[in-house]
């Protein structure tokens, strides 16, 4: 994910919802560091966790992406 429009887009609607990273780690099942890790571009989500992100924040994958 180039750039990491990615993790800038999670970060700024993760805050948008006033979710800590822990919190929206318990609600994709995954732990606080991966949403760190994800935010800064240090790591990328699979396919599914991109789709269920996109699902529980009720955006597209492409805006996730700027596609």
């Amino acid at each position: 994910m180039k750039d990491n429009v990615f993790g800038e887009r999670l970060k700024e609607l993760r805050i948008e919802k006033k979710l800590s990273q822990r919190q929206l780690g318990d609600i994709l099942g995954v732990c606080n560091q991966t949403i760190s890790f994800w935010e800064t571009g240090s790591r990328e989500p699979d396919l599914d966790m991109l789709v269920s992100i996109a699902a529980f924040f009720e955006v597209s994958v492409d805006f996730l992406l700027e596609r």
